[in-house]
């Protein structure tokens, strides 16, 4: 199966999330959906950047604060939320979290999720990052599960619960072409 859709009665909204696990896709598919759309597009970790860059702090910095003090973790989670609901904001929102907000939010907006298994997304980001893939699959598995508990703990939301996702795109053996076609698919767009 190449990719799923629940419970979306029109697929032709302009706002979208794309959500996965680092590795999956969501860049490069938000990246060609916007060329391909015109539309705007923030990616979670721009607003991680525009917060350091706000308090003046190296980007390293501002890692260990976030996880030595939750409150800006959930500042940041806050900041997202509101862009996502913001009538004047980006048609495309991007983070691991996004579809869970616009789905709590009630957003009438399509959200996507990229499901790639544990071994792609390692050989995926040994290709971007170097190192080795048993290296790359030991350092996903580990910042998942720190990230799952986290959001578990701050949120309630279990990151294997799907709910959310009117759109999955089980992308595995798909080019980023593919995938792209895909959405454009399930937008009404192609």
């Amino acid at each position: 199966m190449r990719y799923v859709q629940r419970g979306v009665e029109a697929l032709s909204l302009a706002r979208i999330t794309v959500s996965g696990h680092p590795g999956s896709g969501t860049s490069t598919l938000t990246t060609a959906v916007a060329q391909k759309t015109g539309w705007n597009r923030l990616n979670g970790g721009d607003i991680f950047r525009e917060e350091a860059t706000r308090r003046e702090i190296e980007l390293e910095e501002f890692s260990r604060l976030c996880l030595e003090d939750e409150s800006v973790d959930r500042m940041l989670d806050e900041i997202l939320q509101s862009r996502i609901t913001d009538p004047n904001g980006p048609e495309i929102v991007e983070s691991r979290l996004a579809g869970w907000w616009a789905y709590r939010a009630d957003t009438e907006s399509v959200r996507i999720w990229l499901e790639v298994n544990e071994q792609e997304r390692a050989r995926r980001l040994y290709g971007r990052e170097g190192g080795d893939v048993a290296t790359q699959q030991a350092k996903g598995r580990e910042r998942m599960e720190a990230d799952n508990a986290r959001y578990q703990r701050l949120y309630d939301i279990d990151m294997s619960d799907l709910t959310p996702y009117s759109l999955v795109i089980e992308s595995d053996n798909l080019t980023p072409q593919q995938v792209l076609e895909l959405t454009l698919d399930a937008l009404g767009l192609q």
